[in-house]
């Protein structure tokens, strides 16, 4: 899936991170607990180095809690990486955030100097509740929608930690194409900009394969089809999707399963695991290749003219009446030159 969705106030926070990262002692990012690899923003990890990182998974009220501990012990794998899984619903597990930040700069925490941290991450993965949980007062503008915050701006939490706090960033080139479905389904990108039926497909597509029981006790199914068409003709059926003559309304159908995806009614569902990923990754690596070699071989095709064997014997029949014409005119100037 394309997205094409890339404020410009995006493109200027990214700029805005980059260059308040050195004054930066650790990094908090705030990832949804159902997309812990696609809310990710790579260029985050490219612009962070070696500096520590606390990965706040958020929304885990409404993820598969399994998927989320194999995430957690994934990332936790990198040195300078620890995991927070939480909610916000529950304020006083958050605070524990806090603590810590203390024991991953255990010699900051020593110091009577500042502990300087930023907190990133994409729209609508809950960054604005977490900072007024944290600062104890309404300080970001809170709102289910993506892209609430708009401008960077430096908050005391008053217990010797100073966070930056930024606007939620995506990234203007999505690599891996199923990633841009899985924003689109967990609402981080606004709904005006993607295709309702694409998404509800591949939600379907996914559920089907990865919790049907859900499905099937959801929408009140003895059994699940093996396809995602199939599954939304008899959900819309059960749910009164339907127009004229009994068609199906593709576009409610997938509204009404987009919907109770996000708010967990269908069940706590994570849409992406690490063993996923790593295939997804492998299939990724093998198109950049394919894309790579494709466009090597695109030039050399250019340098030769592409040609059939026809095209390359009429080419070279051009060339052998250049040379030609080139050798007469060398020998009429040079006749030329002998009759003066």
């Amino acid at each position: 899936m394309a997205v094409h969705w890339y404020p410009g106030h995006m493109h200027k926070a990214q700029k805005e991170i980059k260059e308040a990262l050195p004054q930066v002692d650790l990094l908090i990012e705030v990832l949804d607990a159902r997309i812990p690899y696609s809310s990710e923003n790579p260029a985050i990890a490219q612009m962070r180095g070696d500096k520590p990182c606390i990965k706040v998974m958020t929304k885990t009220d409404l993820a598969d809690p399994e998927v989320t501990a194999r995430w957690q012990a994934h990332f936790e794998q990198d040195r300078g990486v620890k995991t927070f899984a939480t909610t916000t619903q529950d304020p006083a597990n958050i605070k524990q955030l806090l603590s810590l930040v203390r024991q991953m700069l255990p010699e900051k925490d020593a110091s009577i100097k500042a502990i300087h941290t930023m907190i990133v991450g994409i729209p609508n993965v809950g960054k604005s509740t977490l900072i007024n949980i944290l600062a104890d007062r309404i300080i970001a503008k809170t709102g289910n929608e993506a892209a609430v915050t708009k401008n960077q701006q430096r908050i005391g939490l008053g217990n010797g930690i100073t966070l930056f706090d930024t606007p939620g960033i995506l990234w203007p080139k999505l690599e891996n194409p199923n990633s841009g479905y899985r924003l689109a389904a967990c609402g981080s990108i606004k709904d005006t900009a993607m295709e309702y039926d694409d998404v509800g497909f591949f939600t379907a597509d996914y559920l089907i394969k990865a919790y049907p029981d859900y499905l099937k006790e959801r929408f009140q199914l003895k059994d699940i089809p093996d396809t995602e068409i199939e599954f939304l003709e008899l959900a819309a059926a059960r749910r009164g999707a339907l127009m004229a003559g009994g068609r199906v309304n593709l576009h409610k159908i997938c509204e009404v399963l987009i919907n109770e995806f996000r708010s967990a009614k269908i069940g706590r569902i994570s849409l992406e695991t690490p063993d996923m990923i790593a295939q997804e990754e492998i299939l990724m690596a093998e198109a950049i290749a394919k894309k790579a070699a494709d466009k090597v071989k695109r030039k050399e095709q250019f340098k030769t003219g592409s040609l059939t064997p026809d095209k390359r014997d009429r080419k070279e029949k051009r060339e052998q009446d250049r040379r030609e014409m080139s050798a007469r005119m060398k020998a009429d100037n040079a006749r030329k030159k002998n009759t003066k």
